[in-house]
């Protein structure tokens, strides 16, 4: 796992992104409510839960998630509160699957037979004070679909608009893609080198190739970064 604190050139939708995040973190301090309390409604978060039940799915974009978090004993030494899933719906990439990116990282992923109403991108760990951490990505059988391309991944990714009624975690979603597309962008590289590694059979449904990489964000050393 490494952290990224150098100082990169910004793009205006980056500069929009930082005041989006502190606009929302203030926002949420202002009225003493945390990040994810129009998820919990009062209640205390339990493990292993999606939250939202469903999910949260904006429909017209295509993009969902959801939120949870592991026991203790599942997550040895882990620092983070939770985590969100983010996935793109069929109709974001089904038309796509027949490119030569999409056909050459199927090959790598050992052609998998599957074919699910979606494919996770990317998830985001948060620490209790529902602050993004951490950036990972993981084996297919740990969400139950598939996965994109780098190409396609990060094509969506750029693209995102969130709107699933749950305003504030959107908002970090789309802001702490657009700041750490850098960070993504290395993340997609290590996941394809340890899916390429990885020699046995089945990949995707490889126990104990689970977490596939992951990276460190600090939001601090980001926005300092931002010129």
């Amino acid at each position: 796992m490494v952290a990224r604190h150098a100082r990169r050139r910004s793009t205006p939708s980056q500069r929009e992104a930082v005041l989006r995040l502190l606009e929302t973190y203030s926002d949420l301090a202002e009225r003493g409510v945390h990040l994810l309390s129009g998820l919990l409604v009062g209640q205390a978060p339990r493990q292993w839960i999606h939250y939202p039940e469903d999910d949260a799915i904006d429909r017209a974009s295509g993009f969902q998630w959801f939120y949870h978090s592991h026991s203790p004993e599942d997550r040895p030494g882990a620092v983070e509160h939770g985590h969100i899933h983010l996935f793109a719906r069929r109709g974001l990439w089904s038309r796509r699957l027949q490119s030569s990116a999409e056909k050459a990282f199927a090959a790598l992923c050992g052609s998998p037979a599957l074919n699910p109403d979606t494919r996770h991108l990317l998830a985001i760990g948060l620490d209790a004070k529902g602050i993004p951490i951490s950036l990972f990505t993981v084996n297919s059988w740990v969400t139950g679909d598939l996965m994109l391309s780098a190409r396609l991944t990060l094509n969506l990714l750029e693209s995102i608009r969130l709107d699933t009624g749950q305003p504030e975690v959107d908002a970090v979603i789309e802001s702490v893609v657009r700041l750490c597309m850098p960070d993504i962008i290395e993340l997609l590289q290590a996941r394809d080198q340890a899916l390429g590694a990885y020699s046995g059979p089945q990949k995707l449904q490889a126990p104990e190739l689970e977490l596939l990489a992951d990276v460190t964000i600090d939001l601090d050393s980001i926005f300092i970064g931002i010129d």
